[in-house]
């Protein structure tokens, strides 16, 4: 039984005053009662079991322990909350490290430092880095990234552990029925990454739409010629460099006829430019951006045209003092490319924007008015609807 059909609505009259949808265009895709700012997303326990890591998990956090020096694997391996695990840290020097989920700091795996020996095993047992000093396990999703001193030798690994995990989906359900763009923005490790690999797969399986993940580090679809069945049907194209992502966006597009493109990381102004050629030829863009919140996308130079770019206007004396505001102001110049962004606040908090109205807000030094999605202590997902949040 897929996530969708184990999802069932409920909502719940608070107020009198009709508030519309974020959306606007039509309601959600739950049975929302236009009168209420709130509905609920609620999963019974067989959706809620879904959370939990995919059956080959064990297997692929088996893989990535092969790597390890052995001590340090039956440490983990013997350990209470290895399902917990987040990442592996091995700096030449020091004592290695593990950090897991919902635990703040690092746990000191044994009381020995790494040595140069024990980092080029696992090298060795990991293979060739790219150009990005990333590397991946055959047919798993975790990722290996090195750190190099000047002349180029390697003094750490950072063995970071990745798992097809079911279930954000219901986070944003109702958004992915319109086919518009949506940009997820929020800091390393909260989950961005999880969330378009769960995109892809329920986009291709369960809307049945033509899906093609750009997959720059193998991140998103694992290791390996033969993508991870995490993604399901999408159809998953990898790139040689991460210098040649936007070219290979492009190829995708014109090459393959998507209906979606997926990808990860959008950091230049090439790959920005490629957003807007492949949004404008009427493909659905999922994808994630550096930073935390819209307004880091909106003050970053290279960034700020995925939101519909900022320029200087000057005013009239007349429509300053209508306006109350200086002459010269911060106004959207373009439609943004992704209409809808997602802040990923924390892995169950997210604010969602309709881009367009929270930007000229912003510009305009007002609080947007926002969604906030989340999930309460039954693992409901709640979607509070026009609020001001900081």
């Amino acid at each position: 039984m897929s996530i969708t059909s184990l999802l069932f609505f409920s909502c719940s009259k608070l107020s009198r005053n009709p508030i519309p949808s974020l959306r606007e265009i039509g309601g959600p895709i739950c049975k929302w009662n236009k009168y209420s700012p709130t509905h609920c997303v609620s999963l019974t326990a067989q959706a809620a079991a879904v959370m939990g890591e995919d059956e080959d998990d064990d297997y692929d956090l088996h893989s990535l322990l092969q790597i390890l020096p052995r001590d340090i694997h039956e440490n983990i391996r013997l350990g209470s909350n290895q399902a917990q695990l987040l990442e592996v840290v091995l700096d030449l020097g020091r004592l290695p490290q593990a950090h897991y989920l919902g635990v703040s700091g690092r746990q000191y795996l044994r009381n020995s430092e790494v040595s140069l020996q024990e980092l080029e095993h696992a090298q060795d047992a990991v293979g060739e880095f790219g150009g990005d000093n990333r590397a991946g396990i055959t047919g798993t999703l975790h990722r290996i990234s090195a750190i190099r001193s000047r002349n180029g030798s390697l003094v750490g690994l950072t063995c970071r552990v990745g798992r097809a995990v079911r279930g954000h989906i219901a986070m944003v359900q109702d958004l992915l029925q319109y086919g518009e763009s949506i940009l997820f923005v929020g800091r390393p490790g909260v989950g961005k990454t999880t969330v378009m690999r769960e995109i892809a797969r329920v986009l291709s399986d369960e809307h049945h739409k033509r899906v093609v993940i750009v997959d720059t580090s193998n991140e998103i679809g694992g290791d390996g010629d033969i993508p991870h069945p995490a993604i399901g049907g999408a159809r998953r194209v990898q790139v040689p460099t991460p210098l040649m992502q936007h070219k290979v966006m492009i190829e995708a597009v014109e090459n393959h006829m998507p209906e979606v493109i997926i990808v990860d990381e959008i950091g230049t102004e090439a790959e920005v430019q490629a957003c807007r050629s492949i949004a404008e030829r009427g493909v659905m863009l999922i994808g994630t951006a550096h930073g935390e919140q819209l307004e880091n996308i909106i003050k970053n130079p290279t960034l700020s045209s995925l939101i519909g770019g900022v320029q200087t206007v000057t005013l009239g004396d007349l429509e300053a003092r209508s306006r109350n505001s200086k002459k010269s102001i911060l106004e959207r110049k373009a439609p943004p490319t992704f209409p809808f962004v997602i802040e990923m606040r924390e892995r169950h908090y997210w604010i969602t924007h309709r881009t367009e109205k929270s930007v000229d807000f912003i510009l305009r030094s007002k609080k947007p008015l926002v969604e906030v999605r989340r999930r309460d202590e039954q693992f409901n997902v709640v979607i509070e609807r026009w609020k001001q949040v900081d």
